[in-house]
């Protein structure tokens, strides 16, 4: 099998039900976003030293190719493995099980003050992005509430494992720094 195919070599690409599209449209966009946010996911996990966070991480990289599936099938019932509430339920159990374990919740902090907390912060603010593109997308286009709310729901599961892994904090305190200057 080649990896080169040269149907693209004119600007568009196939998306999973066949249809054909212009390679910088706003669904490309946004399922390329997604695949953008699962290797950097992926990336993170390696500095994650938490056997049960990076386990869930996998679990949340399979829902992503899910999530990418889903964004590249214009075709209503061709792609069969969609996002479910459930998994929006398995995000928000996260999120319950681990904030209480965070100080300062509901600071400003300088993120990153760990390899993976500084990974997983990168990761957060893709997904950011991704739920930006995806939101432009479905004013123009069918998406799925549910895979909205899952990648919503994802940037708050990864910043708090970030917040959660962060060796030490800086909280922010604006006058503090404003007034020290660079």
């Amino acid at each position: 099998m080649k990896i080169y195919t040269k149907t693209g070599d004119k600007g568009q690409t196939s998306l999973y039900d066949g249809t054909r599209i212009d390679k910088d449209s706003l669904r490309v966009e946004s399922y390329g976003t997604v695949d953008e946010l699962n290797s950097s996911i992926g990336f993170a996990s390696k500095f994650v030293d938490d056997e049960k966070i990076r386990e869930q991480l996998l679990k949340i990289q399979i829902r992503l190719f899910f999530t990418a599936g889903e964004l590249a099938t214009v075709e209503e019932g061709i792609y069969k493995y969609k996002v479910r509430e459930e998994d929006i339920t398995a995000l928000e159990n996260i999120i319950d099980e681990y904030l209480p374990k965070i100080s300062g919740a509901d600071k400003f902090i300088v993120p990153g003050s760990s390899k993976a907390a500084a990974a997983l912060h990168v990761s957060r603010t893709i997904c950011r992005r991704a739920e930006r593109r995806i939101l432009t997308l479905k004013k123009n286009e069918e998406v799925s509430d549910t895979l909205v709310k899952f990648v919503n729901r994802l940037s708050d599961v990864l910043y708090t494992y970030a917040r959660y892994l962060e060796s030490e904090l800086t909280i922010m305190d604006f006058d503090k720094y404003y007034n020290e200057g660079l």
